[in-house]
């Protein structure tokens, strides 16, 4: 079990909605889509990626930005260009004071802009996010990260902006699997890059030790494991188990396994009617009660103020 294949499977774009805005210098867009994860591709030129309280970042011909929570963002020629469009939740496109009557045109099929050979592409597409394994990934990303072109699957990002202005059968499932796709190439890349910072849990996977008693933990939460029969099936002692794997994970076997556990009760909590007995068993839990006492003391409210408050 590869841990962020399990988050990603639980991050998956449906009813996603994309944008393509084509603009000539001296050119700024605001993205005010609300969305708790967003891409940005900087398809044609350069530019900056601003958030207030962030310090800018640089984006060259074919960057792809992820952009976690809800709060606007600015990509722009220059930090001092005063945006020209904002983008709203749903893909509405609003022209702001100043700028070019027709820069709220639309070209084409979720397209935006003056003309179709303007000197800069920018495309946006957003995820609606909802449970605590997607959040889990969520949390481990900072507020912006930006991947050079050079690191991501160049085809990949071309296809998406072809795909943005078609207008064909079943388009936007297609669109939400190109944005799953280009979601997962990016992520991919970032984790993998030396300055990321990536969790405890992904840095994990590639140790024999850490990584290989994650992957019995995932494979099934719901077995009763301890710490001897968790390093005995690893083929290393209690002591280097419980060190090894705090070291890299940053947390202790069974807290790491504790955590995930409340994690997918809450998820089952918000998406299903299974009562909280069935769902305390199939996590991994005797019963309800045991359950209940696990989830008030990780996340301070029962499973069912939990699931009452969804």
């Amino acid at each position: 079990m590869d841990v962020l294949d399990e988050l990603l499977a639980g991050t998956r774009a449906q009813d996603g909605v994309f944008n393509l805005t084509i603009l000539d210098l001296p050119w700024a867009l605001e993205i005010l889509d609300e969305a708790p994860l967003a891409l940005a591709i900087l398809v044609r030129g350069s530019g900056w990626l601003a958030r207030d309280g962030l310090e800018p970042q640089r984006m060259e011909q074919g960057d792809v930005a992820i952009v976690t929570g809800p709060e606007p963002y600015v990509v722009s020629d220059s930090l001092t260009t005063a945006p020209q469009l904002r983008i709203h939740p749903g893909g509405i496109c609003e022209p702001l004071p100043g700028a070019p009557i027709d820069y709220s045109a639309r070209l084409g099929v979720r397209t935006y802009g003056a003309r179709k050979s303007g000197e800069v592409m920018v495309a946006s597409g957003t995820y609606q996010v909802a449970g605590d394994v997607n959040r889990r990934l969520i949390m481990a990303l900072p507020p912006v990260l930006v991947v050079p072109a050079a690191e991501v699957a160049g085809s990949v990002m071309d296809m998406i902006t072809s795909e943005i202005q078609r207008d064909a059968p079943g388009q936007q499932s297609v669109l939400d699997r190109w944005l799953d796709l280009a979601l997962i190439t990016t992520l991919r890349a970032w984790f993998a890059r030396p300055d990321s910072h990536a969790p405890g849990w992904y840095q994990a996977q590639t140790d024999p030790v850490a990584g290989t008693a994650l992957r019995l933990l995932h494979e099934d939460p719901a077995y009763p494991w301890n710490v001897t029969e968790l390093a005995d099936r690893v083929g290393i002692s209690r002591a280097s188990l419980a060190r090894r794997f705090s070291a890299i994970v940053g947390e202790a076997p069974m807290s790491y396994l504790t955590g995930w556990r409340i994690t997918l009760a809450a998820d089952q909590l918000r998406s299903t009617r299974d009562t909280v007995e069935t769902i305390a068993r199939r996590v991994g839990y005797a019963n309800a009660f045991a359950l209940s006492v696990a989830f008030k003391r990780v996340r301070g409210v029962t499973p069912t103020a939990h699931r009452r408050a969804a």
